[in-house]
């Protein structure tokens, strides 16, 4: 079904390619890769990427690292030249690395998960009052036998004391290093941002999961590392436009067309049927589950790489079978992953549609920046901290040619420069590199402003309350 937005005025030759253009009816395919075909996900063998470490060779950076993705770092990053003024930064980027769902998690686990080195901190404190005036408190989890609803409850992982999901140590290690990359780029070689942290000039924000207000932690001290105390924005989970977590009724329906019976995805958990039936061997999981296991390979896919990520060895069944989850089945799982993300943002007919119906509140608030920043607005940088879906429905939204499964610390920037005192340009950074589109947008490296606008009121519904309320 198609739904007509308002026609973009035509001043160039590249507005009047978006006259009457939306991404309703104007999906621009990405372009095939091994990820794309369930043929070659099932045929291939190997990881896609790092899967084990946050670490990479510094002549390898920027291939996919699903621990700690490639992001804006002054080594790699693309400096324009001197007759180009920065004026705007946006960052997005999904949390760093952490420890599994709790719904990720095995009926019972064959190793334990400690987490008395990184507990989250929960408290409160008059915030015009003395810093010291109250005790931090972080939460530790236990378990007490003697509670029977407690003792009746999957064992998971054996005497583990963490909150599931929580940040970890290393991750927190990430997130810094992270921070100290993005100031090592906009504030010592750009000069863009002030020495030290002005709210009038930059503004943070985080989701209603406290994973997001964790790493922020770790990016702000990398950031300004004299700083001990952050006031971070956040929008009520009713209306939340960076998780995303606002009500659309046509984008739930158009995933579920495009994921239900007789589709590409249907036919892909048929054809990997073999591979649950060994993942179940191991974790004790009933086909007929109604947790979603066989749905989908998320839960497998995240309690996979999460161990892995923190260097814990892989699955083997408890009981007396033996039956271990080995690399190359683990490989399978990372392989078909990245896979379902091509198939869900990308490849699939409606999956544009999709994304934009999930991420253009989003976008909106982007545009409203950028044009209040041009309009002499103080605001100069902008940090979200969000998750996998918030960057998977972006990437989708704006049509990057060859999606992936956004990685933990995966991140997008938006850049407005302005040429020699007068024309301004949009600069997108996807992996601190500029961004590959399948759009005529072409990569997002220096496009007119204009037209980056023109492909954001041609790209976003007018009345998004009103279209979320149909039926597809």
């Amino acid at each position: 079904m198609v739904f007509p937005l308002a026609p973009v005025a035509s001043t160039t030759a590249f507005r009047e390619k978006l006259v009457d253009m939306s991404v309703f009816s104007s999906r621009y395919p990405p372009k095939s890769h091994a990820s794309s075909s369930i043929e070659d996900v099932l045929r291939g063998s190997g990881a896609p990427g790092i899967f084990n470490s946050s670490e990479v060779l510094d002549e390898d950076y920027g291939i996919y690292n699903w621990c700690n993705m490639p992001h804006v770092r002054a080594t790699e990053y693309p400096f324009p030249s001197p007759d180009y003024t920065l004026e705007y930064v946006e960052v997005v980027h999904r949390h760093h690395k952490r420890t599994p769902y709790r719904g990720n998690i095995f009926p019972e686990e064959d190793i334990t998960w400690d987490c008395s080195s990184d507990r989250p901190y929960h408290y409160a404190r008059n915030a015009s009052g003395p810093a010291n005036q109250v005790v931090p408190i972080s939460w530790q989890g236990v378990r007490d036998e003697v509670n029977p609803w407690a003792a009746a409850a999957p064992v998971g992982f054996k005497g583990s004391n963490c909150q599931f999901p929580q940040v970890t140590a290393e991750s927190i290690v990430d997130a810094q290093i992270h921070g100290e990359h993005l100031r090592e780029v906009y504030h010592d070689r750009l000069g863009f941002l002030p020495a030290h942290h002005n709210q009038s000039e930059m503004v943070f924000r985080v989701t209603n999961n406290e994973i997001t207000s964790q790493v922020l932690g770790g990016i702000a001290k990398g950031l300004y590392p004299d700083l001990n105390d952050l006031v971070a924005n956040i929008q009520s989970p009713a209306f939340d436009s960076l998780e995303p977590a606002f009500s659309c009724k046509l984008a739930d329906q158009l995933r579920a067309n495009y994921t239900g019976p007789g589709t590409p995805w249907a036919a892909h958990l048929q054809a990997a049927s073999d591979v649950f039936d060994e993942l179940d061997a191991v974790s004790g999981i009933l086909r007929h589950d109604n947790g979603g296991w066989h749905t989908s390979f998320d839960h497998y896919y995240d309690n996979l790489s999460a161990k892995q990520c923190h260097s814990k060895a892989l699955p083997c069944n408890s009981g007396d079978t033996g039956v271990c989850v080995n690399q190359e089945l683990a490989n399978t799982v990372y392989r078909l992953g990245q896979f379902e993300y091509s198939y869900l943002f990308r490849d699939a007919k409606n999956s544009t549609a999709y994304s934009t119906l999930r991420s253009g509140p989003w976008m909106m608030e982007v545009k409203d920046h950028i044009e209040s920043r041009t309009a002499g607005s103080s605001v100069k940088y902008r940090h979200n901290i969000a998750h996998d879906g918030s960057l998977a429905a972006l990437l989708g939204f704006l049509q990057i040619d060859q999606m992936v499964w956004p990685g933990m610390g995966a991140e997008i920037v938006f850049e407005v420069w302005k040429k020699d005192g007068s024309a301004r340009f949009v600069r997108v950074l996807w992996g601190g590199q500029p961004m590959r589109t399948s759009t005529p947008l072409g990569t997002l490296s220096m496009v007119a402003l204009e037209d980056f606008l023109a492909f954001l009121d041609a790209s976003i519904p007018e009345d998004m309350i009103e279209l979320c309320s149909r039926s597809a």
